[in-house]
C-alpha cells in the first residue's frame, strides 16, 4: 500500500501535519520543539500517535539527528501539498502577512488589562493581532482549554479549588500562583462606609452586594471572595464599568482582592480590609494564571506575565 492511501484511514490534523513537516525540515526533534514552541517530549507523543495511526514508522533517530524512513519520506511527500495549501488559504483570508496573534481570557481584573496594556505597547501596532476579553471563570477555563486563548486569570480559594483544578486537569491546564490575598471590601470613596478602617460582614447589610454573572453553578465560579455568605441585597452584573456605577449611584460593594489599578478604574473608589467575625471569616485568593500543558510560552505571553508580575510586587502590602 502506497504511503499516501494511508492519510484517508486516519484521524490525522493538520497539527500532526505542521509537526511532521518541521521535524523534516529541522533534521531534530529538539530543534523542532523549539520552532514549534512546545516541549520536545509532547513533540516526540505527537508524532508516536501519529505512526501509530498510518501503520508506518515515519522518522529514524540517528547520532546527528532524525532523517525520514522510505516509507516516512514518500508519507512526507504526499502531506506537503496538503500544509501548502492550508498555508494558502491562510495567506487569502488572514491578508498573508505575518502578524504575532496573543489572547488573553481573565476575570474582571483591573491589574490583567493595566498588564496587557503595558505588554501591547512594546509593539508594533502594524505587527499584531492581541486581543484580552473579560469573561466568566467557565469561560476563562476553556477559551485556554480550546487555544482561543494562550493565557487565563483567575483565582483559586479553598471554596473552589477542588472544583476549578478537576476542571483544569480535564482541559489539561496549569495553574501558576502569582500572588495570595485576603477580602477587601470595594466601594466608592463617597459610600458610607468608605473611612472605616476596616469593615465587618454586618457593617454591609445595608447595601447591596455586586456580583459578576457567572451562569450555572455560579457558587463555585464566582468572581468575588466570601461568595458563600448570605447577602441581603445582590445585584448581577456584566461587566466592570456597569459595577462602578453601581458602587457610585446605589453605594454598591464587592468582595475582591483589593488588587485595583486607578489607571484602569479611575479614581473614586477604595478598597478597605475585610475584617472576619465567629460567624464570617475571612479567606485567602490565590491568583494566577492558566496555561496548556507541555506548552511553552509565546514571547508576547513572557512579556504580559512579566507585566503581571511587575504589578504585583507593587501591590504586595495588600497581601498577608
Amino acid at each position: 500500500m502506497q504511503a499516501g492511501l494511508y492519510c484517508y484511514n486516519t484521524h490525522m490534523t493538520l497539527q500532526q501535519i505542521h509537526y511532521a513537516l518541521t521535524i523534516e525540515e529541522c533534521g531534530s526533534m529538539n530543534k523542532a520543539a523549539e520552532k514549534l514552541y512546545m516541549v520536545q517530549s509532547a513533540l516526540t507523543a505527537s508524532m508516536k500517535e501519529l505512526e501509530k495511526e498510518i501503520g508506518i514508522s515515519i522518522f529514524v533517530r540517528g547520532p546527528k539527528g532524525v532523517t525520514p524512513t522510505p516509507e516516512g519520506r514518500e508519507f512526507l511527500n504526499d502531506i506537503r501539498g496538503l500544509e501548502g495549501h492550508y498555508v494558502t488559504l491562510l495567506h487569502k483570508y488572514e491578508g498573508g502577512d505575518y502578524r504575532r496573534k496573543f489572547a488573553v481570557s481573565t476575570q474582571h481584573y483591573s491589574f490583567a488589562v493595566h498588564s496587557f496594556i503595558k505588554m501591547a505597547r512594546q509593539y508594533d501596532v502594524n505587527t499584531f493581532d492581541f486581543s484580552i476579553r473579560e469573561t466568566k471563570t467557565r469561560e476563562v477555563i476553556s477559551d485556554v482549554g480550546e487555544l482561543r486563548s494562550e493565557i487565563g486569570i483567575l483565582y483559586l480559594s479553598d471554596k473552589n479549588e477542588k472544583f476549578i483544578r478537576k476542571l483544569l486537569d480535564k482541559n489539561e491546564l496549569e495553574f501558576h500562583p502569582l500572588i495570595k490575598c485576603n477580602a477587601y471590601v470595594y466601594l466608592s470613596d463617597d459610600h458610607p462606609l468608605a473611612k472605616k478602617r476596616s469593615i465587618k460582614f454586618k457593617d454591609l447589610a445595608p447595601y447591596p452586594c455586586l456580583s459578576f454573572e457567572q451562569g450555572e453553578e455560579a457558587y463555585f465560579f464566582a468572581e468575588e471572595i466570601l461568595g458563600e455568605y448570605e447577602y441581603s441585597r445582590v445585584i448581577t452584573v456584566n461587566d466592570r464599568a456597569t459595577m462602578l456605577n453601581l458602587m457610585k449611584g446605589m453605594h454598591g460593594y464587592t468582595l475582591c482582592s483589593g488588587i485595583i489599578s486607578d489607571d484602569i478604574n479611575g479614581d473614586g473608589y477604595i478598597a478597605v480590609p475585610y475584617k472576619a467575625d465567629e460567624e464570617h471569616p475571612n479567606s485567602v485568593m490565590e491568583i494566577g494564571y492558566i496555561t496548556k500543558k507541555n506548552s511553552i510560552v509565546s514571547e508576547p505571553g513572557e512579556r504580559y506575565i512579566a507585566e503581571l508580575k511587575a504589578f504585583l510586587k507593587g501591590v504586595k502590602r495588600l497581601s498577608k
